[in-house]
């Protein structure tokens, strides 16, 4: 259910009753809280006596809780027979976590989705295409419960190869198409070696997720002349809280939060409100998931803290969308280096298919490296990475050697991708 809020204290009064009510529903069932806020008074004043008292959670907390209480953790507000649902997260940087859901916290997490297809201009009559794998990542699964809800005809890609799923997006007349931005591109390079014009393809949105390309202007601007006709609309969102954001229709590249479902912060690295501008960790409280509570989650992603959005939507804004990890971003020579402002160096060049960027961590001072896989048919592949190379310089006043990849040889990726590698 969508929810429009005409002032921002009007989100506040809505979220300190929401959160109230979650605190009352977990505190007496859940054990993981019930210690860790044991001498705490549970009552929350107000939503700045929250933030103030109230402690984060880590991801590693959560980790630990399950290695000690197997294979669940104690993380859970209801019985285990009131569970239904089960998925567990990617673990790109960490150990997974198990994460169960009752039916009505999935519920929620649904509803939460067909606010976003709604904001991407989705519903009723569209054909929408789920390029993933359906495995215990939790990827598309809310995604395509909510399509249905909505009355689109839902068609599963699972299980089928990238030359398969192109053609039952074709063949369907799929006008929707949800993936990451990384596959989205590596669908229209593998149509252009199978004969695919996807000129000739129904799809008009594109919804993309499990990494921040999608608010990087060089990425959508790729993606949208490889898919002549459709849109680029981001999106994000986490197995532990759910669909968190959705692009503003508006504002591309800025991304809204669901304020009606979660209290979002921006936190410096001591902990503090991140000042408006200022590149901080997003720190998430689900306010509608009972059944696998987070309060005060530091989710690890960075983001720009900022002032309402100029589309006049009073809500939370993250400009420039989610600018990578905590653990990700890198700092080479004085220098802060975002894998975003990387990509957005190079994404601007077409003639790159893919890319590698390789830290090496062993020197006294980081250093990055770069291999870059050309286009079929690029004809001055030397110049193109004197080119890139040039770029790079230019945005970060680093010198980053370029090298060039044999065609085919680096790895394409379906779910998120893991172009940084670390020795």
């Amino acid at each position: 259910m969508t929810v429009e809020f005409p002032t921002r204290e009007a989100i506040a009064s809505y979220q300190l009753a929401q959160l109230r009510q979650l605190l009352g529903a977990i505190l007496p069932g859940n054990a993981f809280y019930r210690t860790k806020l044991a001498r705490l008074d549970p009552a929350a004043a107000s939503l700045e006596d929250f933030s103030a008292r109230f402690p984060f959670t880590t991801k590693q907390e959560l980790v630990e809780d399950q290695r000690s209480h197997p294979p669940f953790g104690s993380n859970l507000t209801f019985p285990l027979t009131s569970y239904t649902r089960y998925h567990q997260t990617s673990g790109t940087t960490s150990t997974p976590l198990r994460w169960l859901d009752t039916p009505e916290s999935w519920d929620w997490m649904a509803e939460n989705w067909k606010e976003i297809f709604q904001a991407a201009g989705v519903g009723g009559g569209d054909r929408v295409y789920f390029a993933f794998s359906f495995g215990p990542f939790i990827g598309f699964w809310l995604a395509f419960e909510a399509a249905q809800k909505l009355g689109c005809l839902c068609i599963p890609g699972g299980g089928l190869s990238t030359q398969g799923r192109l053609r039952a997006i074709s063949e369907n007349r799929a006008t929707v198409l949800c993936c990451t931005p990384s596959y989205a591109a590596h669908l229209a390079e593998a149509a252009a070696s199978e004969n695919f014009d996807l000129k000739t393809f129904a799809v008009r949105v594109i919804i993309v997720a499990g990494e921040p390309g999608g608010s990087v202007p060089a990425t959508r601007r790729r993606l949208e002349e490889l898919w002549p006709g459709a849109r680029i609309f981001d999106h994000h969102g986490m197995t532990e809280t759910g669909p968190v954001s959705h692009e503003c229709p508006a504002q591309p590249g800025t991304l809204h939060i669901l304020d009606r479902a979660y209290l979002a912060e921006i936190v410096d690295a001591q902990g503090n409100a991140a000042r408006a501008g200022e590149v901080g960790e997003l720190v998430l409280t689900v306010l509608g998931r009972a059944g696998s509570p987070l309060l005060r989650y530091r989710t690890g992603d960075l983001a720009r803290a900022g002032r309402p959005c100029a589309c006049g939507r009073p809500g939370t804004a993250l400009p420039g969308g989610l600018l990578g990890r905590t653990d990700e971003m890198v700092i080479v020579r004085g220098v802060n280096v975002y894998p975003t402002a990387v990509e957005d160096v190079l994404r601007g060049f077409a003639e790159i298919a893919e890319y590698q960027v390789e830290v090496d961590r062993s020197r006294d001072l980081m250093e990055l490296s770069l291999r870059i896989e050309p286009m079929t048919g690029c004809a001055e592949a030397e110049a193109l990475a004197g080119r890139v190379q040039h770029a790079l310089h230019g945005a970060f006043n680093l010198r980053v050697p370029v090298a060039l990849a044999p065609a085919g040889s680096l790895p394409r990726f379906e779910m998120k991708a893991k172009r940084w590698k670390y020795i």
